[in-house]
């Protein structure tokens, strides 16, 4: 007997013996469900026998005999009533678990979201996105085969959704394009630090996203449920399903707020506040402008996350706001980091340290935030040191910048796509899917080992796009990603430390040094980033304008 707990009221095992019964009782099991018909196998014992063991030690136990492949709505509707009937937990079986699993599912899909009953079985051992559609479909076979069919299908209107249907339709203008988002705002986030810094209003980093779908784009207005990679097909919330010749996925990540205990209650009051999201942004500023003294933690969780540089940049500049305003002196800075290094590229760690020295910034490492108390304005930590038993503190503090856990989106990491990390698995040069051949992902959301940044998805837009017209024409892929990402660290107001580097850290300036040293805060480097770049992210690269970032040709290397 193997029992797989999928929820607290159900396990599912593969064949049981009459001698597993008596197991099952003292494991807590109150009812069995035998879903395998008598006679499916030479060595299965019959339902009767289980049965009898079963009334022996005072359980209850229901026949619901389901055919190897061919499970029907009846019986998922039997398989509801009895789990809603019988004394929990239930032990349910067949020759597998992967029917009784399968049961379940359909029967708990009008009371639970898709993606839970794909987490809970997966995390169980079973697989259920091949009835993925059934589930989002209430549980009940579909009827149709497809709601509509394109060329290309785009999951995600984000930076690199955009940029990529745009980079397209420029180079095939007559494919048949559509993008798949339900949000009616697109945002451009990396303004959040400048908001959050007094420097940009928050209106600023907003547009409807009917104004930004290129011409000629289809939008599809809703969330996706699942995918079926096998069948070309996209399902979408309410079962219905888009086909697609080819897919990309790109639909950023998921900010998981409640990973924090106490985080989701007390978010923008109580001090405690973060530039990750458009509407606290403001609130950032709101409090840096009003504290005159105490003590303020920026707290960075475990990687990855998207930009790795703005825990600090939200640091730097309320820092130097303070300093401005001449309290400095009166304000205890706490940089609380979930990793080991101020920074991850080595180049940039000196201008960064000469900033943390100049603010007075302490910086605790291997500090991950993991409880906030907003009325008590107090910080829990976890402090776990490398070699070193992991314990936590609790510190007090009057403004608290959080950096939520960031994971890849629920739909993506219950889907056939994920690696066991749960982001989309692509070649990091190529960025196509490495199992299926018509599939490529870019942005936050893929696992190839890059910095998580817009800059990054501009530079994944002309690859994506390239390879898939090269694919469209019969040929092989001839773009390559080198890994290039951008964080201009906001070192002070009037200032920036350009970090631009690719895979394995290796720098990767876009100008000569006498323009900008990277390495070093620059005012050049600072209009670049509030004078420059908001315009080439609204007017270029959501346009399909491919400044600087023309595609590198393959190599024997890279391929």
């Amino acid at each position: 007997m193997d029992p797989r707990k999928i929820s607290d009221s159900l396990s599912v095992s593969p064949q049981i013996a009459p001698d597993d019964v008596a197991k099952a009782r003292a494991l807590g099991f109150r009812a069995i469900v035998c879903n395998r018909p008598d006679g499916e196998g030479a060595d299965q014992p019959s339902f009767e026998e289980i049965e009898a063991a079963a009334q022996a030690q005072g359980m209850e136990a229901r026949y619901i005999p389901v055919t190897a492949g061919m499970v029907r709505d009846e019986d998922a509707q039997a398989m509801g009533v009895a789990l809603r009937e019988l004394p929990g937990p239930v032990l349910a079986y067949c020759r597998t678990g992967t029917r009784s699993a399968t049961l379940w599912s359909l029967s708990e899909a009008r009371s639970r979201p898709i993606t839970d009953i794909l987490a809970m079985t997966k995390a169980a051992g079973y697989d259920m996105n091949g009835v993925a559609r059934r589930i989002a479909n209430g549980g009940k076979t579909p009827t149709d085969t497809g709601d509509a069919k394109f060329d290309v299908v785009i999951v995600g209107a984000g930076a690199g959704g955009i940029s990529v249907a745009s980079s397209l339709k420029s180079r095939k203008p007559d494919l048949n394009i559509a993008l798949i988002d339900p949000a009616d705002i697109h945002y451009y986030q990396p303004g959040w630090t400048m908001v959050g810094g007094g420097v940009f209003d928050a209106a600023v980093t907003a547009r409807t996203m009917g104004e930004l779908i290129p011409r000629g784009v289809h939008w599809i207005k809703s969330a996706v449920a699942a995918f079926e990679p096998s069948n070309n097909a996209v399902i979408l919330d309410g079962c219905r399903v888009v086909k697609y010749d080819r897919l990309i996925v790109t639909p950023g990540l998921k900010l998981d707020w409640g990973q924090i205990d106490g985080l989701v209650e007390t978010l923008g009051r109580n001090g405690v506040t973060s530039n990750y999201r458009y509407d606290l942004a403001p609130y950032t500023w709101e409090l840096v402008q009003g504290m005159t003294g105490g003590r303020a933690i920026f707290s960075q969780p475990p990687m990855p996350i998207k930009c790795a540089g703005a825990p600090q940049k939200a640091m730097y500049l309320s820092a130097d706001a303070w300093a401005r305003r001449g309290v400095l002196k009166d304000i205890e800075i706490n940089f609380n980091n979930a990793g080991g290094v101020l920074f991850g590229v080595k180049d940039y760690v000196p201008a960064l340290e000469s900033y943390v020295a100049k603010y007075g910034i302490r910086t605790n490492f291997f500090h991950t935030l993991i409880a906030v108390d907003g009325p008590a304005r107090t910080a829990t930590f976890r402090i776990a040191r490398p070699d070193t038993t992991p314990e936590t503190v609790t510190v007090g503090f009057d403004m608290l910048h959080v950096v939520p856990p960031q994971v890849a989106p629920d739909f993506i990491r219950v889907s056939p796509l994920a690696d066991a990390a749960g982001w989309v698995d692509v070649d990091q040069n190529t960025l196509r899917h490495k199992s299926f051949d018509n599939i490529w992902s870019l942005g936050d959301v893929m696992n190839a080992p890059n910095a998580k940044t817009a800059a990054a998805a501009r530079m994944q837009a002309p690859v994506v796009a390239q390879n898939i017209a090269d694919d469209i024409d019969g040929k092989g892929p001839s773009a390559s990603y080198n890994g290039y990402g951008s964080c201009p660290l906001t070192v002070e107001r009037g200032k920036i430390v350009l970090a631009e580097f690719g895979y394995g850290g290796v720098l990767l300036p876009s100008f000569p040094k006498f323009v900008i040293d990277g390495t070093k805060p620059s005012r050049a480097a600072w209009l670049l980033k509030e004078k420059l770049l908001p315009p080439v992210y609204w007017k270029g690269m959501l346009r399909g304008k491919e400044w600087m970032v023309k595609p590198e040709k393959i190599t024997a290397k890279a391929s």
